[in-house]
């Protein structure tokens, strides 16, 4: 083995051990203390990075968001799949981009300001707890979350909002990232959901990355 090479496998042992015990300390205090992402880390949620691993495109197919609906996206932060799923919309749908902390909604706010984005105009901000959804009883399409529901104390409770705004038939989607420190396993997404009164559809992803869609029963 040259000793380049052996340089690289070092490095690679390093920086691996390193993710693992960052990954470690950080589920920690996520079992300790429950908090949504700090605003200050909306540059990398708002990535191509991030996308390169969930891409939009695969979520938005995944989770069935057709033309025409209004769809909620619980824990929207600064934007990172808003925008993706608003344009799928098209023109007769409406996107309801909601968070609990203002400074993500700020960030998201200044991105729909910029000329790459004045072509959407179905997009509307709202900030408010998933405890108390902004919406009457059973009046969206679609809701979804992506490395979010975890995030949320109570996630019976918010649920239960979810479940009482949705149609009869209206899909719930749950995306969840394994690098995200509070990724739950599916089967335990699968449980919790289920325990609230959705139905399984699908789950498509794999271990490290998955998407499911829930249905509201009709």
């Amino acid at each position: 083995m040259t000793s380049t090479l052996q340089r690289i496998l070092e490095i690679t042992a390093i920086i691996l051990c390193g993710f693992i015990a960052w990954q470690v300390l950080f589920r920690i205090i996520r079992r300790l203390f429950h908090f949504p992402a700090p605003a200050f880390i909306g540059i990398f949620l708002d990535s191509d990075l991030r996308r390169t691993i969930q891409p939009a495109e695969d979520f938005i197919r995944t989770a069935g968001i057709q033309p025409g609906m209004r769809v909620l996206e619980i824990g929207c932060g600064s934007g990172a799949y808003t925008t993706f799923a608003a344009r799928a919309l098209g023109p007769e749908g409406r996107m309801e981009a909601l968070d609990i902390q203002p400074a993500m909604l700020a960030q998201l706010e200044n991105k729909l300001a910029k000329p790459e984005y004045q072509d959407i105009n179905n997009i509307t901000l709202h900030q408010a707890s998933a405890y108390e959804l902004p919406f009457e009883d059973e009046e969206l399409d679609l809701v979804y979350l992506i490395t979010v529901l975890p995030e949320i104390p109570d996630q019976a409770r918010a649920l239960a909002e979810i479940y009482r705004i949705l149609k009869p038939g209206g899909v719930l989607a749950v995306a969840e990232l394994i690098i995200d420190p509070d990724y739950p396993l599916q089967a335990t997404t699968t449980h919790r959901c289920q325990k609230a009164g959705f139905a399984l559809e699908e789950i498509q992803g794999n271990f490290w990355s998955y998407t499911a869609r829930f249905t509201k029963p009709a």
